[in-house]
């Protein structure tokens, strides 16, 4: 799998299409959280089209929320992406706005660790650190058994995730808190950029 665009050139389109730094860091973390998980299950050539993806996943989402994952092949074509990444873009979506399944290990991941990434930077906040480094799993487990915290992060998603992963909840868990402390500074440093 390779991607048709630099990563610059997927920042520059994301960046098109969204404005909200809140969906810019996510679209940042998610890409991060792929490009780890690309080394840590042995796809590390195809870390670039890991991470393009995972940045790209939402393209749509700030200004078409309702069309979430049907518009995105659109945005995503005119931007010169390929049809393998538009499709697995769209997989992330599978069953709650897409009816493209994900297949290959790459789309499991990001549909399991998209919702995930959520939940876990809204515990991270709630920490004196407001960061990932010091999170423990089983903060993280208390936070994903209160329905009401980051009420927006579907459990179930991500628990179908695990499931499609073939992984125990824990271990989806535990492997994404690493991803998110792999690429917190930095994303920490391009949103400053981002927000002068």
């Amino acid at each position: 799998m390779e991607s048709a665009v630099t990563r610059d050139e997927a920042f520059e389109l994301l960046k098109h299409y969204n404005k909200e730094p809140f969906h810019i860091q996510h679209a940042l973390t998610v890409e991060g959280v792929m490009r780890w998980y690309a080394n840590e299950l042995g796809f590390g050539q195809e870390e670039d089209y890991w991470g393009i993806t995972g940045l790209l996943h939402d393209i749509d989402f700030e200004l078409y929320p309702e069309k979430h994952c049907q518009k995105a092949p659109e945005l995503l074509r005119a931007g010169g992406i390929g049809e393998d990444m538009i499709r697995s873009v769209c997989s992330h979506g599978y069953g709650i706005c897409s009816d493209v399944r994900p297949e290959h290990e790459m789309e499991k991941v990001l549909f399991a660790a998209d919702e995930l990434t959520g939940l876990i930077g809204a515990a991270a906040l709630m920490r004196p650190s407001k960061s990932v480094q010091d999170m423990k799993l089983s903060s993280v487990r208390k936070k994903f058994k209160d329905k009401k915290f980051a009420a927006g992060c579907s459990r179930d998603v991500i628990s179908q995730g695990a499931e499609n992963l073939g992984w125990e909840l824990n271990e989806l868990l535990e492997k994404t808190i690493l991803a998110m402390r792999s690429c917190e500074d930095q994303i920490r440093q391009e949103m400053q950029k981002y927000e002068q």
